[in-house]
């Protein structure tokens, strides 16, 4: 039987390697966006304890951190022989830098259906607002008025 290299299949190795729990927590992917006055992130994860979802605000540093252990089969889990492990297992972790212009005492966060969604409201200061236009030759006659008086 002829063995044949399968370079996907190597790539495929070498990546599950490189993204073991071991080595540190791992990414997760998300959404950002911005709706009105303020920022909606989703972040996927799927099979995490809702518990285990931990959110910070140091300043201008957003960190995201979950936990997502492995489900035993069986009633101990002792003598149990995986087939296949493909979902990850261990730490996530996402941090963020914020802007000057975000709220941080009004960020709020829920958890549905496997999919994280953090709240981020833009403070009063840095919202979109006009600004008046005044006009020299209106001001004008009310500062001499004034200064005749």
């Amino acid at each position: 039987m002829p063995v044949t290299w399968d370079p996907f299949r190597e790539l495929d190795r070498l990546a599950a390697s490189m993204l073991d729990s071991r080595q540190g927590p791992r990414m997760m992917p998300i959404d950002l966006h911005r709706d009105g006055d303020h920022y909606v992130l989703s972040a996927d994860l799927p099979g995490v304890d809702p518990g285990s979802i931990d959110i910070d605000v140091d300043g201008q540093l957003l960190t995201i951190r979950a936990e997502r252990t492995l489900r035993d089969s069986g009633s101990g889990g002792e003598g149990v022989q995986w087939l296949a492990h493909e979902r990850p297992s261990g730490s996530f972790l996402r941090q963020l830098t914020i802007g000057d212009g975000i709220d941080t005492a009004g960020i709020s966060a829920h958890y549905d259906n496997g999919v994280l969604s953090v709240l981020v409201p833009m403070s009063e200061r840095a919202k979109p607002r006009k600004v008046e236009v005044r006009s020299a030759t209106a001001e004008a006659p009310k500062q001499v008025a004034a200064a005749e008086s």
